[in-house]
């Protein structure tokens, strides 16, 4: 064996061993994370065992009629790979004496001892270099060796909690009935055949010579996992493969086990292949190691078995990184309700079959984001119905409707896919016009009420609906019995206006899957959550297949709905939405002004009037027909000018605009952003605290610096009209700020006065992004001549825009697309 990777570790948390063996638990679980070559894992089985020591299971040097017992139950080594095959060829004898009985030790040459200094995990001695004639050298069958021992308990059940904590996904295609008896009898030979075939094998699950193998035999972990490579032209293997992975929790070790199928189609571990993932410490600090068994002998397939420089190299740095992960970031499990191999492969085929909508996608949105996330989306959507009508026994496609459908690919996949549906939107896209009259897409704004239920629809879909998101579930739930509904939040709507946070220690987004799970069980559904392979940071999707409650009880949880419904907005004996304290901060974003539903004789009027146009609950809107342009390009032009000079000033210390006559400055004396006096600071609008905040911060004197400032400095000097006006933009003070590009340069949240020189310079090469083009040379007024105390920094030769109006050109007409036939 050899070692091809090793990485200390600093345990600054004291970390260390649970880290070491959450780490594995990723790997194990998720491997996509790592290689990126694979689809995932599925885990298939997991139980526990144990294995003698080497001593003990060493034959004598004489013969006896212990050792001819013990001879009984190891089989001749075959080849290179240890091969289980019918009940009846597992009592070959193997020579008790002789040199045939250190032909396996040769296979891999000698093997390596760690370095000085290291020890076990939990410090337990290693085996004793001799075997005298006085020890058991019985082979010791794997069912009587019962008993592990207490050491190493608690570490034993920090390894074994991730893989309690997740059932494998189970299908019924090409699946043995009982993988747990598998586990077991596959463990069971092996384990049998190490001592007389593969005495190095042995030696390497135990770290014998490593002084760090306990005295009596230990409790292992065994895990009996599914690899599944990712379907792709350019990978060779696309055939999941199956391995054991054993872990020894007392010596810090995790060992992976490969099995492949010879010509009769019997399982033999793949020798070549196998590998051990190690923990060591020494008196200053641990270690991680990577050690192949058979490094010589290593075959790489470039996905499920990757190089060994890689295992060393790159999963190495990442197990390092995790496992002493001071904040213990939640990994979600991808795809944990769906068949990931079944995934992998319809993904595949849609992705070949519709990455043509790239080239021809006449939308200005990102096409390859779009495309393939649809494309992600439908392929899950798919899988799971088809796992549906499986378990339901049925063959007839499900139904949908997607609810603001957007772009409308999803229902175009759906469709060409064999399942009867429509998408329904509140603007009609220009995509719509290329997917032909077999998708079905409709104009049409939704309003929950009694006229918008599908009865005869199977699902209803919601891919980012933003404000239908939390009444899809209520939809689905008045629609029938039958209906099921599939979730994909996005932005943070409640049932009428934006969603307000309550609780601080979670996240928004968290909280916000939080409250649609509490709407699908308000609802009466069975809620199931996963997480979908998607490129997209909001790809948590929610899902309710089932009821809670039967048919007949259909009236009295509906009324529990209703109830629910008007608990949001503080009725039926409901609180408000949002805390007393947050209910007028909330109530600026809500589009009526009020979020907490007023006083009780109002909400009465507003859910007569409600009750009267059909209405389940007043006070939602739905989203304009006409989407309006909300990067501040509509914004007056007097009101973007007043905020760029007022920016303007406070980066270039200057109490008022001034009106002196324009000229061109020079290089040397011209002011791109100076020290600003505390004084100063404090006309121009600051409150006192940050002006002794920024003083502070700068430690030097009464001036400070201000080459750029803070969007947050900067807001603190706008008034609250113009703050209240730009917070309606998206991107608010800091979009108006980087469309004014001639002005201002944002950086990282930082607000710069524009030096025109440094972009002549950045012109020079071709990779930076380049001032205004020659279409658009001096079409508009140098703000720097006009307005910069200094002029402009650039001679009238250099400069881009017009100094003065006696050098203005009138605009070009755009140039026309060409026509692709």
């Amino acid at each position: 064996m050899a070692e091809v990777g090793r990485r200390s570790v600093c345990d600054s948390y004291a970390l260390l061993p649970g880290g070491f063996w959450a780490a594995v638990a990723v790997w194990l679980e998720r491997p996509q994370v790592a290689n990126k070559r694979l689809c995932g894992a599925r885990l298939e089985a997991r139980q526990s065992a144990t294995l003698p020591r080497a001593e003990a299971l060493r034959p004598r040097l004489s013969a006896g009629p212990d050792q001819e017992w013990g001879a009984a139950l190891c089989r001749p080594q075959e080849g290179p790979g240890t091969r289980w095959g019918s009940p009846e060829e597992d009592h070959g004898t193997w020579p008790s004496a002789g040199p045939e009985q250190e032909r396996g030790a040769a296979l891999c040459g000698p093997q390596e001892r760690p370095g000085p200094g290291r020890s076990s995990v939990e410090g337990h001695p290693g085996p004793r270099p001799g075997v005298g004639p006085e020890e058991d050298t019985s082979c010791l069958r794997l069912e009587e060796t019962q008993g592990p021992p207490q050491q190493g308990k608690e570490q034993r059940e920090a390894a074994a909690a991730p893989l309690l904590a997740e059932q494998p996904h189970r299908t019924g295609s090409g699946e043995e009935d009982d993988p747990a008896a598998d586990l077991g009898s596959l463990w069971d030979r092996f384990s049998q055949s190490l001592v007389c075939g593969h005495p190095e094998m042995l030696s390497f699950l135990t770290r014998s010579g490593a002084e760090s193998q306990t005295e009596a035999p230990h409790e292992l972990d065994l895990v009996l996992r599914t690899v599944i490579p990712k379907t792709s032209p350019h990978f060779l293997v696309t055939a999941p493969r199956r391995e054991i992975v054993v872990q020894d929790v007392p010596n810090g070790t995790v060992t992976f086990l490969p099995l492949e199928e010879d010509d009769e189609g019997n399982l033999e571990v793949k020798m070549s292949n196998v590998y051990q993932i190690q923990l060591s410490r020494s008196p200053a600090e641990w270690f991680i190691s990577v050690l192949i068994f058979c490094p010589e002998k290593w075959q790489s397939d470039g996905a499920i078995y990757p190089r060994c420089t890689w295992l060393g190299g790159e999963l190495l740095g990442r197990l390092a990184r995790w496992c002493v992960a001071s904040s213990k970031r939640e990994l979600r499990s991808t795809l944990s309700l769906v068949s990931i191999g079944r995934y992998s492969v319809l993904y595949q085929e849609l992705k070949e079959k519709y990455r043509d909508m790239v080239r021809v996608w006449p939308e200005v949105t990102d096409p390859e984001k779009f495309v393939y996330e649809d494309v992600a989306i439908a392929s899950y959507l798919l899988i799971l119905w088809e796992e549906e009508r499986a378990e339901r026994g049925v063959s007839t496609p499900q139904s949908f409707v997607d609810l603001g459908c957007g772009n409308g690919l999803l229902v175009h996949i759906l469709c060409n896919e064999g399942h009867p549906g429509r998408g329904i939107d509140v603007r009609r896209r220009k995509i719509w016009d290329m997917y032909g009259p077999h998708t079905q897409l409709e104009e049409n704004a939704i309003t929950p009420s009694a006229q918008t239920l599908f009865p005869a629809a199977d699902w209803l879909i919601g891919n980012h609906s933003d404000e239908l998101t939390p009444w899809i579930p209520v939809i689905a739930a008045r629609s029938s019995y039958h209906c099921r509904f599939f979730v994909l939040p996005c932005c943070f709507f409640d049932f009428a206006g934006r969603f307000c946070r309550r609780q601080s220690r979670k996240t928004q987004y968290r909280e916000y899957l939080d409250f649609i799970r509490e709407v699908g069980e308000a609802c009466g559904f069975h809620m199931e959550e996963d997480c979908l392979r998607i490129p997209s940071t909001k790809r948590v999707c929610l899902i309710g297949k089932s009821r809670t409650y039967p048919p007949a009880e259909e009236a009295g949880v509906d009324e529990r709905r209703t109830w629910y419904l008007h608990s949001r907005r503080g009725l039926s004996g409901g609180g408000p939405l949002c805390p007393a304290p947050q209910a007028a901060a909330c109530s600026s974003d809500h589009p009526d002004g009020d979020r907490t539903g007023g006083t009780g004789a109002q909400c009465d009027l507003e859910v007569s009037e409600a009750q009267a146009e059909g209405l389940w609950l007043p006070g939602f809107q739905p989203r304009e027909k006409v989407e309006r342009v909300r990067n501040c390009a509509s914004l007056p032009r007097d009101f973007i000018d007043q905020v760029v000079l007022q920016v303007a000033d406070l980066l270039l210390n200057r109490r008022k605009s001034h009106a002196g006559s324009p000229r061109e400055g020079t290089c040397k004396a011209w002011n791109g952003g100076g020290p600003v006096h505390l004084g100063a600071l404090g006309i121009l609008g600051l409150g006192v605290s940050l002006c002794r905040t920024l003083l502070r911060d700068s430690k030097k004197g009464p001036c400070l610096r201000t080459e750029s400032l803070s969007l947050a400095e900067v807001a603190w000097q706008l008034d609250r009209a113009t703050l209240r006006r730009l917070k309606h933009e998206c991107g608010g003070l800091q979009t108006l700020l980087r469309n004014s590009r001639q002005v201002f340069e944002v950086l990282d949240g930082r607000v710069h006065i524009r030096d025109w020189r440094r972009e002549l310079q950045r012109e020079k090469h071709p990779e930076a992004k380049r001032g205004p083009s020659s279409e658009a040379f001096k079409t508009r007024i140098c703000w720097f001549f006009t307005h910069h105390p200094d002029g402009c920094v650039l001679p009238s030769t250099s400069c881009p825009f017009a100094h003065g109006p006696q050098e203005l050109r009138p605009p070009r007409p755009p140039k026309k697309k060409r026509q692709v036939p």
